[in-house]
């Protein structure tokens, strides 16, 4: 049964509500990091997107600031370049493109360099009284973690960082994951960061929390009655939170032999997810008391001691790893992490909710799989009937597939008694006319409107990495340990499956 089965005058058309919430503040976007990896398939087709949908008009404007000695035209050409491999509106519109690159301009400068920065600041004025942007600036650093705090720093020095006000002309920064290495270096990140800018000033972004279905977890719990009551370790048994990958590092892998799937994914994807999951409801849904309730969750996460370390998490690594470009050919580093972790506060207590990631996997999925309580007491006779009741589960897709699907049991058509599962299932692309906008789209469009609920908050990073440093101390102090091995193609490593049988539970298949 799905609720996708919809009539055509009956499919839900956003475009008009997008265009009316997103009209937005007139500023001036600059890019460190310009001609990177980043800018070209993420953020620059975003901002295409958004241009297309009218969402930004004459009054916004993007400087790139990089190295790189090219002029403004050589810019919009690589840019031009990324928007015809990346963007989701093909072909693209040389019209509307034209109009927009008109208002993309480019400044040479190394990060440590204090003339570079001097240049940007007459660049943005110029930039800024040609558009009438009245002053407002949103710098985004699409750069490696490292060249954040010398950015920062320079910028301040360069007198680019205004303290701003109700009345006054606004200044705000996008950082990039991760967020240091660990719980020392988050932390003397934020000080840093913190030295130069007030906290709502600060934007830490995490693409996953722009994905259209993370942000429906909490419409589906908070809006419907037939959830939110029985979300709790009283009717639910354990949570399954699952995001694979089908790729390798692709070429990444100096970046990723010294990053691993606990730091690439656990201390900020999954843990993000977890916590929009597991959240109280809050008093309302301003940017704040959303973030207070996530931190709420992050605090009350069971610490592992360096004993439980290993009886809790499996770190695994796809067969041909090794043989990666530029990885070292005896690495540790994980590629694949499955993780049992517990809450402990009134409503999660003893609820296991079970994070799996990895790469080179069967197929690419991210999702949570709610599995609830089987029913106390069969009541249909037969052993045979009873042994095929299965659990109900809400599965809420966040990737290929966006939409939800929820698992109940029903009875076969015919004279005997018996039972099957079935799925009623919603799906994004087949109910709404309109796309599902990219997660940069929606987190840049937050920025400009000075939304935070979807970013993470200084508190918020370090009580992930709270609860993800002693993992990482554990494995990486556990010299003579070596990850367990697993086929390109298949669902992980065995010692995964191990790790739910142990509690007398099962994956869901990756499919």
């Amino acid at each position: 049964m799905r609720v996708t089965d919809l009539s055509p005058h009956q499919r839900i058309d956003a475009s008009e509500l997008f265009l009316q919430a997103d009209r937005l503040e007139p500023c001036v976007l600059v890019i460190f990091g310009a001609a990177g990896d980043l800018t070209r398939r993420k953020l620059i087709p975003a901002l295409y997107n958004m241009v297309r949908e009218e969402a930004l008009d004459e009054r916004f404007a993007v400087i790139g600031y990089s190295r790189s000695p090219q002029s403004d035209d050589q810019y919009r050409d690589l840019l031009l370049d990324g928007l015809g491999n990346y963007s989701r509106a093909q072909p693209i519109d040389e019209k509307l493109w034209q109009g927009f690159s008109q208002r993309i301009s480019y400044v040479e400068g190394n990060f440590e360099d204090p003339e570079g920065y001097a240049a940007l600041r007459n660049g943005l004025e110029a930039v800024e009284r040609l558009i009438g942007s009245d002053g407002n600036r949103l710098f985004y650093l699409a750069t490696p973690p490292s060249a954040a705090p010398i950015i920062l720093h320079r910028l301040s020095e360069a007198g680019l960082l205004q303290a701003g006000g109700a009345d006054s002309p606004w200044t705000r920064i996008i950082l990039e994951k991760p967020y240091g290495r660990d719980l020392e270096s988050a932390s003397d990140l934020n000080r840093i960061v913190a030295e130069v800018l007030q906290e709502d000033q600060v934007y830490r972004i995490d693409h996953y929390l722009g994905k259209e279905t993370v942000q429906n977890i909490l419409v589906a719990r908070l809006g419907n009655t037939i959830f939110e009551p029985l979300w709790n370790r009283k009717y639910i048994d354990h949570v399954q939170i699952t995001a694979a990958e089908s790729i390798g590092v692709e070429g990444r892998g100096r970046f990723y032999d010294r990053t691993g799937v606990v730091r690439d994914m656990v201390q900020s994807h999954l843990l993000q997810v977890l916590s929009l999951c597991a959240m109280e409801p809050p008093v309302s849904f301003a940017a704040d008391d959303i973030r207070d309730k996530r931190v709420e969750v992050l605090r009350s996460l069971r610490q592992f001691t360096a004993e439980e370390v290993f009886k809790n998490v499996v770190f695994g690594q796809y067969r041909g790893y090794r043989d990666e470009e530029n990885v070292d050919r005896e690495s540790r580093t994980p590629t694949y992490a499955a993780i049992m972790c517990f809450i402990d506060n009134w409503r999660w207590q003893g609820v296991p909710f079970f994070l799996r990631v990895g790469k080179h996997l069967s197929q690419r999925l991210t999702e949570i799989s709610v599995v609830f309580r089987p029913v106390p007491l069969c009541l249909f006779g037969r052993d045979d009937v009873c042994q095929d009741l299965e659990p109900n589960v809400l599965t809420i897709r966040i990737q290929p597939d966006a939409g939800m699907a929820l698992k109940i049991s029903s009875k076969r058509p015919g004279g005997e008694m018996e039972v099957a599962s079935v799925e009623m299932d919603f799906s994004y692309s087949e109910t709404y006319a309109h796309p599902i906008r990219d997660a940069y789209e929606r987190l840049l469009l937050d920025a400009v409107k000075g939304d935070a609920t979807l970013f993470a908050r200084r508190d918020e990073v370090e009580f992930a990495w709270r609860f993800v440093t002693p993992i990482l101390s554990s494995w990486e102090g556990a010299i003579k340990r070596q990850p367990v091995f697993y086929a390109e193609g298949s669902e992980g490593p065995v010692e995964a499956e191990n790790l739910m049988h142990g509690q007398g539970r099962q994956w869901r298949e990756i499919c």
